[in-house]
């Protein structure tokens, strides 16, 4: 077995993979007018053979956790399918997907049968007017629904993603609501810090914030901050006894933020990036068609860690090819 490690010593247990980067949200920071299609990019998204081939790839590669992401990965009405080669076919033992819970109270049942380990929703706000005017959709209350469901079946692995908006969702009444939210409730909840894209530069100096305000937070209500595990995402975990949930930020801009890095992305038309804001992203689609080539595809991912950066560089308002968050999985 071959390890995935970079220059800098970092190790890559976690992938993302993108399935498509179709979505059916507008939401503000990603994608206003909704999606588009990209009609200079006529490739079709990964179908099921190459994702079986990439799963044994990874499995090679010491990957321990494959996270679905898209776009919105439930468009893809092969989902189910698509959770079970990875599962079933490859030795991975975790994985999870990053859904805006369309209707998820539907299709949970289905997607926790295929073998999901967990699941990531984003709920920018607790407030319907609010999520309406962010997302563009009134769904809210069919995603808490979805919640319900889960948290009924017995499924504990759930967290929830909101983007920090200045004005927004930033305020000490946002933090009280979610905090009353995890009270009793079993869920963890991160606020992810706003991010320049290449697409919303007018957007992020209208609504960016320092994520530092709700660490402030979280340190006047007496978290306490929890340690990472080996295949953790980026977020800073904090729990308090009182509390069944946990919270949690990802601050991009913070310093060291890229130290602890453990992840890399497959795009959901067979690119490999090393960095969701990096300047260069390679096929590997071509090593995809046939399964003598396995062993090819991966020399090739091992070669490409010796191009991976330090640093996003991100604080300094290099967004790379990253023009929105769903043409690259988040």
């Amino acid at each position: 077995m071959s390890l995935l490690k970079d220059t800098f010593g970092r190790k890559f247990p976690y992938m993302r993979l993108s399935i498509t980067d179709v979505c059916n949200f507008k939401c503000g920071y990603c994608l206003p007018n909704g999606y588009e299609v990209n009609k200079s990019d006529n490739r079709k998204f990964l179908h099921l053979d190459e994702i079986k081939r990439l799963a044994k790839v990874f499995s090679k590669l010491s990957v321990s956790k494959i996270r679905l992401t898209g776009g919105e990965p439930t468009v893809r009405k092969d989902l189910p399918e698509i959770i079970k080669i990875l599962k079933n076919e490859s030795g991975i033992k975790k994985v999870v997907i990053t859904t805006n819970g369309y209707h998820l109270d539907k299709k949970i049942k289905m997607l926790l049968d295929s073998g999901l380990n967990g699941i990531n929703i984003s709920i920018d706000s607790l407030d319907r007017d609010t999520f309406k005017k962010i997302t563009g959709h009134d769904r809210l209350p069919e995603i808490l629904r979805g919640i319900k469901v889960l948290q009924n079946l017995n499924f504990n692995n759930i967290k929830i993603n909101a983007v920090l908006l200045n004005g927004v969702n930033a305020s000490e009444k946002d933090f009280d609501s979610w905090g009353e939210f995890i009270k009793i409730n079993k869920v963890d909840f991160r606020y992810i810090e706003l991010m320049q894209t290449g697409n919303n530069l007018e957007y992020f100096k209208k609504y960016h914030v320092s994520s530092k305000i709700f660490k402030e937070y979280l340190n006047k209500n007496n978290w306490i901050y929890q340690t990472l595990v080996k295949d953790a995402g980026p977020s800073l975990n904090y729990i308090n006894p009182e509390f069944k949930g946990k919270f949690g930020i990802i601050a991009p801009y913070s310093k060291d933020f890229c130290r602890s890095c453990n992840r890399l992305r497959i795009t959901s038309r067979g690119d490999l990036r090393l960095c969701l804001f990096g300047n260069t992203g390679i096929s590997i689609r071509h090593l995809l068609q046939k399964d003598d080539q396995l062993e090819e595809l991966q020399d090739l991912m091992l070669g490409q860690m010796k191009f991976k950066k330090e640093s996003h560089y991100l604080e300094l308002g290099k967004t790379g090819i990253t023009n929105n968050l769903s043409s690259i999985g988040g």
